[in-house]
């Protein structure tokens, strides 16, 4: 699930290794076609490896040359990554400098990653004289657009060679107007955002062309110049109206400068110039919501990426949007006293088999107890009381109960999932998403489990994946690693049979249960799905809210009278379920603003 780095590199480099080795067997027979192949295999596994180049010299002086080793090397015949890199290498050493840079910025194009620049004769002193200003400019031009905005400064290192070439051709060729603009392209997302300003603004005093006015408006916002580059924007759209990408940019920064319904009209004159433009509908959504924070904005940004899958700015706006709000992007941890202690606990020692003994004023949700079990399967727990009205109980009948209960004690009442059904949501359990959509349609992994099996993981979890952050969970957080399971297992049931009618399908009737079993963490599980599935079908929307609205006004009436430590959580869920009903919506607000002040008496109390 989680990649290891280093490993990586490691392995690819052995792989590389084994290519060149192959290679020069392959060479040395004859062979001259299936060294070709080896080495272009051994580019596309570790490009910074120099035997390839030493390899590469040795083939090209066993056929008669570089000119005469091109042929063996056809991008047009074999479109692979380790064919395009490897003719890039041989067209420098032919001396036909302009391909063998355009060659490695198809190269880092498409792998920004990777050391495709980092090579020996893109460093040399005379590059600049060797290539023509236009090819740079074509180059930085291609790799810029993939880069992050910026590039951390730890990755910089590969993308180098190219920034010192863009820099050599404009000091010998300044007033070239187009390696200017493209140039600013890369200094910015390289960290050099003063050059970027000056070399698209020397472009567009030059030549006053729509490109450089763009440019120089980037270049001035990531120097922290936005009224500067809002004016710059502003005048380019009344010369040139016709870039509709400009307006969106415009009116992300005026959100930026805290003027967000400006940006809202600049959105919306998109959006009426091209309704399917791939950015104006959500930007529009977005800016709504920065101006009037309310779900329905960011539920109509997710209506529009389920009907543009494609647009991925959609996606990147929803996510930005949910990030840190609790069910929208993460899951919370419980609140339990028990889960206090447990954590307390792994605090002062290694969970395992040593004797615990935890005394809990009154009853709480047994997925806290299980956690703890989880960790220490030898603790014992007191029970001083049961307050009323009893979370033993379910609030509404239900045709299957998660727990039976003996006395205070609650064992499972379903049966172990299969092998197979624990090791695929294992495989797919973790607290953060992008954002609602990308939870529920990363579920659909597990459509074909027996929903029996599904129920089965909410009380028998799986243990945690072995790797670096699974380790870490069951180490310092089990609780979580409970909670996802749960989560999981609830959007796979959500995933049940969706060719049945919401209204009378499976999979609502087993939502429902589970959200109304006995107080516990499941509950908020099915809770977390059922919005998940509003989220994505307005049909279900309506009966969603009257669902996770009912169950908070069950939460609430039990409040009245003790402790209810699902209160918060199911508090979160109402407000990010579509169509609440707005009396619920404030009340749950009103009893989280509640919480939080008691929180801070509570803090200040400790102090």
């Amino acid at each position: 699930m989680h990649d290891h780095p280093e490993g990586h590199e490691s392995g690819a480099r052995l792989e590389a290794e084994g290519e060149v080795a192959t290679a020069r067997i392959a060479l040395a027979g004859g062979d001259l076609g299936h060294a070709a192949r080896h080495l272009e295999d051994a580019l596309a596994r570790d490009p910074g490896l120099p035997e390839i180049h030493e390899a590469l010299a040795e083939f090209a002086a066993r056929v008669g040359g570089a000119e005469a080793a091109l042929a063996y090397f056809a991008p047009e015949e074999r479109a692979f990554i380790g064919t395009v890199a490897a003719r890039g290498h041989l067209c420098a050493v032919a001396g036909h400098w302009d391909e063998a840079v355009g060659l490695l910025a198809q190269c880092a194009g498409y792998e920004p990653q990777r050391p495709w620049l980092d090579v020996a004769w893109l460093c040399r002193p005379d590059i600049a004289e060797l290539v023509a200003p236009d090819t740079v400019a074509r180059a930085a031009a291609r790799v810029a657009p993939q880069l992050p905005d910026p590039v951390d400064e730890e990755r910089r290192g590969p993308l180098l060679p190219l920034l010192d070439l863009v820099r050599a051709s404009v000091a010998r060729h300044p007033d070239h107007t187009m390696l200017l603009w493209c140039g600013s392209t890369l200094a910015r997302r390289m960290g050099g955002t003063e050059e970027a300003v000056g070399w698209a603004r020397r472009s567009y005093e030059l030549e006053p062309s729509h490109p450089a006015a763009v440019m120089l408006g980037y270049a001035l916002r990531s120097a922290g110049r936005s009224e500067e580059a809002l004016e710059v924007w502003r005048r380019e759209v009344a010369r040139d109206p016709s870039d509709l990408d400009l307006y969106v940019d415009i009116a992300e920064l005026l959100d930026g400068l805290g003027r967000p319904a400006e940006g809202v009209a600049w959105a919306e004159r998109a959006l009426a110039a091209d309704p399917s433009h791939p950015k104006a509908a959500p930007a529009v959504h977005a800016l709504r919501h920065a101006t009037e924070p309310d779900l329905r904005h960011l539920v109509a940004l997710a209506d529009h990426l389920r009907a543009e899958p494609g647009h991925g700015y959609a996606a990147d706006l929803l996510a930005r949007l949910s990030q840190g709000t609790p069910w929208l992007n993460w899951i919370p941890g419980g609140n339990e006293a028990v889960v206090s202690l447990l954590h307390q606990a792994l605090g002062q020692s290694v969970p395992g088999d040593a004797g615990l003994t935890l005394t809990i004023s009154a009853l709480e949700p047994p997925s806290a107890l299980l956690a703890l079990r989880s960790a220490y399967p030898n603790a014992v727990t007191e029970i001083q009381s049961v307050p009323e009205p009893d979370l033993r109980i379910p609030p509404r009948p239900v045709e299957v109960a998660l727990w039976a209960y003996e006395g205070t004690t609650a064992r499972p009442a379903v049966r172990p999932p299969s092998p197979e059904a624990a090791e695929a949501v294992r495989r797919l359990a973790w607290h953060g998403w992008p954002h609602l959509v990308a939870a529920y349609d990363d579920a659909v992994a597990l459509s074909a489990l027996d929903p029996e099996d599904l129920l089965g993981v909410l009380v028998h979890p799986p243990a945690p994946r072995e790797d670096e952050m699974g380790r870490a969970l069951a180490a310092q957080a089990p609780d979580l690693w409970i909670r996802c399971v749960q989560v999981w297992a609830c959007l796979g049931l959500a995933h049940h049979r969706t060719d049945e009618p919401w209204a009378v399908s499976r999979r609502r009737a087993l939502l429902v249960d589970v959200l109304n079993n006995a107080e516990d963490w499941v509950c908020e599980a099915a809770a977390l799905a059922i919005v998940a599935t509003a989220w994505t079908d307005p049909a279900v929307r309506k009966d969603a809210a009257e669902l996770v609205g009912r169950r908070l006004l069950d939460a609430l009436e039990a409040r009245r009278t003790r402790v209810v430590t699902l209160t918060w959580s199911l508090c979160h869920l109402a407000l990010a379920t579509p169509e609440l009903i707005p009396q619920v919506a404030a009340l749950a607000t009103d009893i989280l603003r509640m919480i939080d002040t008691e929180d801070d008496e509570e803090a200040a109390a400790s102090r």
